[in-house]
């Protein structure tokens, strides 16, 4: 069996199936299997179904082939960068920085993030471009005493770099999710008309300090993201979240505690 008959046949079995995207069809072993072939020639027709959108690959044990329809799947409420979540299936994200800017921080910046009256902020606004196409535009708001010279260093994985150069990665992120229109300035960068919907995400992401350490916001191209709540591909142990809020732990406590509901936050206000 070539691999454009490889092709043919999972493809129709994603329509007979009646796969939703998202959704996992089996792992490469079983698949190459149950077509007879070796799995060499399997990756060569699913990569034919990947150009197409139709089928993405993840990693890590929930991972395998999975039906897609070219969107990017995101789990709310992650700590997981952008580019790790694309990277698990199969995008590969770059990171343009807009700008890095050391500013003094406004009274709902120093509210949200606990800083006293006057504290500096950094204001780091990037661009995400998935498969060189833009994916998203994202503002994000740090406390310029936790993170000295953060404007300096490589903001292509921020919280990466928060990991890395001070010791302070985020356990948690509080998360909402809005559907807004783009204006001029969101529509120029990635190149929609204005006016377009936009899937909007503001967050508090709070740090292994304890304190909020990130003020986020992210807009999206529509068409081209998925949000969901549950865990897919592998995630590293140091991303999870220690504890999030929710009710005392106890010695006879099995089940996982939900974390808090978020509370509605007023958008940041512009890209500046």
């Amino acid at each position: 069996m070539t691999p454009d008959e490889v092709a043919t046949r999972v493809r129709a079995l994603l329509i007979a199936g009646g796969f939703a995207p998202g959704e996992r069809v089996c792992d490469e072993r079983a698949l190459a299997a149950e077509l007879g072939v070796p799995r060499g020639v399997l990756r060569a027709g699913l990569d034919r179904l990947t150009a197409l959108g139709l089928v993405r690959r993840t990693i890590g044990r929930a991972g395998g082939v999975i039906a897609s329809d070219g969107r990017i799947e995101r789990h709310l409420n992650t700590t997981e960068s952008l580019p790790e979540i694309a990277r698990y299936q199969g995008v590969q994200v770059d990171t343009r920085l807009l700008h890095a800017r050391l500013a003094l921080a406004s009274p709902a910046e120093s509210r949200r993030l606990q800083l006293p009256e006057g504290a500096g902020v950094h204001r780091i606004l990037r661009l995400r471009l998935a498969d060189g196409r833009p994916l998203s535009l994202e503002a994000s708001c740090l406390p310029a005493d936790l993170f000295p010279g953060l404007d300096r260093e490589d903001l292509s994985s921020l919280y990466r770099t928060l990991r890395e150069h001070y010791g302070i990665g985020p356990v948690f992120s509080d998360e909402t999710l809005e559907v807004v229109t783009a204006d001029a300035e969101q529509a120029h960068h990635l190149a929609v008309p204005s006016g377009s919907g936009l899937l909007y995400v503001r967050r508090v992401a709070t740090g292994s300090n304890g304190r909020p350490i990130e003020l986020g916001q992210e807009w999206f191209v529509a068409d081209r993201m998925r949000f969901h709540l549950r865990k897919y591909g592998y995630v590293k142990p140091d991303h999870r979240p220690e504890h999030p809020p929710g009710p005392p732990r106890t010695a006879h406590r099995t089940a996982v505690p939900l974390p808090t509901a978020p509370r509605p936050i007023a958008p940041l206000g512009g890209l500046s």
